[in-house]
């Protein structure tokens, strides 16, 4: 099943997409309502009553909202393709740290900055240099903690596609300080078109148990880049057992895959290259990713707020009581 979440003439409803348009869910309904009950059976049967009823308006009628409002975003970075041409870039630095090897890292990222499927994009204060990010997210339907990956897989609700907008100017300078990045990330994530229950996209797995789903990302209508999610070097269920080690993970938050490799980004492609081609995205550009399995998300970049005028650090005389 597909979840999604859109405004109709002023009202926020969820529903069910199917060929025939979107079948809303009772008034009142929400995805993280039913998430929070962790009962897939309830999820299921949700969507089914849903479909029961005639489709309501098509998809492109309405204005489609993040699937979920998630409580939080952990992002994680898991092509090893991705962090080897990112570093040269950002960082100038070659190859792919060893530790990156040792287990799947993430930080997290601002939930109250996602966006819709269709949505546009603002400039981040201060940035000349915006990016996007090609990714895929899971979204927990259960709580857990300390789960292994063969229990973690029965914790994730379903899939869709995540767009990690980069200021690459700012995450630059915020990295060097050894913390970060912060404003470098903030700015936007997209989340959509809708949710993809996990069993719709069992049949994709390979031999290896990785989801075997193309990505596609086009700047302008030209395809800069296409990989396979089962490139990545971890599972999702690795990547939940992970982040539930002596932690928890509740149903609505949402763990992305990481930036796919191939093009996934442009800073990718500026450190394979050693320049900026295609140059960064700015006011007007539109960037369009495909996910096999799960749907299509299509933002502008518009022009964002200036930054309001900070002070530079204080030297300050370190008076002690």
């Amino acid at each position: 099943m597909r979840f999604a979440r859109y405004e109709d003439r002023g009202h926020i409803r969820c529903g069910i997409v199917s060929r025939d348009g979107i079948h809303p869910l009772p008034e009142g309904s929400d995805l993280l309502d039913l998430l929070l009950l962790e009962d897939p059976a309830a999820l299921a049967a949700a969507g089914a009553g849903a479909l029961a009823d005639p489709a309501g308006p098509a998809v492109d009628q309405v204005r489609l909202l993040p699937p979920i409002q998630p409580p939080t975003i952990r992002d994680f970075v898991t092509f090893e393709e991705h962090v080897e041409g990112v570093r040269r870039s950002v960082d100038g630095a070659a190859g792919v740290p060893e530790q990156w090897y040792a287990a799947p890292t993430f930080y997290f990222t601002n939930p109250y900055a996602v966006i819709g499927a269709h949505d546009e994009v603002p400039m981040p204060p201060g940035s000349t240099v915006l990016d996007f990010e090609l990714e895929v997210a899971a979204v927990i339907g259960r709580a857990g903690r300390d789960l292994t990956p063969e229990q973690a897989r029965d914790h994730i609700a379903g899939y869709t596609i995540l767009n990690d907008w980069s200021a690459r100017d700012l995450q630059a300078a915020e990295m060097k300080v050894g913390l970060g990045p912060c404003k470098g990330k903030d700015g936007s994530s997209t989340l959509g078109p809708w949710l993809v229950t996990s069993e719709e996209l069992e049949p994709f797995r390979d031999g290896d148990g990785f989801l075997r789903l193309a990505l596609t990302a086009e700047v302008n209508g030209e395809v800069v880049g296409a990989d396979l999610l089962s490139n990545m070097s971890w599972k999702f269920e690795e990547m939940v057992a992970y982040a539930s080690r002596g932690a928890e993970v509740r149903p609505g938050d949402v763990l992305g895959s990481g930036t796919c490799g191939n093009g996934g980004c442009l800073a990718e492609l500026w450190g394979l290259r050693g320049e900026r081609n295609p140059p960064p995205l700015g006011p007007g550009d539109t960037v369009a990713l495909t996910v096999e399995g799960i749907g299509r998300t299509v933002n502008t970049v518009v022009q964002g707020a200036d930054p309001v005028p900070l002070p530079t650090g204080r030297f300050r005389p370190r008076r002690r009581p």
